[in-house]
């Protein structure tokens, strides 16, 4: 070969190997914003069972699919902070659960699908248009808690006899949970029982509501949310000592 014909071989080599390397550049993959209310350690369970259910459907982590874990730790603010995070990073769709993490997302991005595990009354919260219409691009699976405020109470009564004063704990930051509390109220005067409320709005909170709840109730309802979940066993402890 002449060395005029092998430069322009080499040159024509050199030409094609960035067309070939970027050929062989994986494909992104799709991305799921997961957006959790608590920490990974105490979502474990349900990180556990997302990514198994995942991977029964044929989508596998790192493989077929990129899940983009972000964690509010009972943080409300975060939830905003990590809704238009993801939008800044173009996931191809939000996965949540509560409503204003809901909420959050909803009003971060009108585009990105938005799929919800749980939240309280998403008709009433202005998160879909109906349940069998939702609309727009958020859906997801509704919990009406409310309308059993009465039977857990009754429940209640029946582990504590002679129950009169009762506590209810619930964060009023949360849209939902203000629903709840006052389904409990309601339900606590219709069956005679006078409730002391605790309302807290961070995890800040939680100490001085316990301390000025000191011998006023013999009973404690917990309105369930993230800062809630997150906080369960501080909450647990205090209240077995109050």
């Amino acid at each position: 070969m002449r060395r005029r014909d092998f430069i322009t071989l080499l040159g024509g080599a050199t030409a094609a190997w960035p067309l070939a390397a970027r050929a062989q550049q994986p494909a992104k993959l799709p991305t799921i914003g997961f957006l959790g209310q608590s920490t990974r350690s105490s979502a474990s369970e349900w990180v556990a069972a997302f990514v198994q259910r995942l991977r029964e459907l044929g989508w596998i982590e790192n493989r077929t699919v990129a899940i983009d874990y972000r964690w509010a730790e009972g943080r409300e603010e975060r939830f905003a902070e990590v809704a238009d995070e993801f939008v800044r990073l173009k996931v191809d769709v939000i996965v949540t659960s509560g409503t204003p993490a809901v909420l959050a997302s909803k009003h971060a991005t009108s585009v990105i699908p938005i799929i919800f595990a749980t939240a309280g009354d998403p008709v009433g919260n202005n998160l879909v248009a109906s349940l069998v219409q939702p609309g727009g691009n958020v859906t997801g699976l509704s919990v009406q808690t409310g309308d059993l405020a009465g039977k857990r109470l009754e429940l209640l009564r029946e582990v504590v006899p002679g129950l009169r004063r009762l506590a209810i704990m619930a964060n009023v930051g949360n849209p939902y949970t203000v629903l709840e509390l006052g389904d409990i109220q309601a339900a606590a005067g219709t069956l005679g029982l006078e409730p002391v409320t605790m309302e807290i709005r961070h995890a800040e909170d939680i100490v001085p509501a316990f301390e000025a709840l000191k011998h006023r109730s013999e009973a404690l309802y917990v309105c369930p949310d993230g800062l809630i979940n997150t906080n369960r066993i501080r909450i647990n402890i205090l209240a077995a000592g109050a």
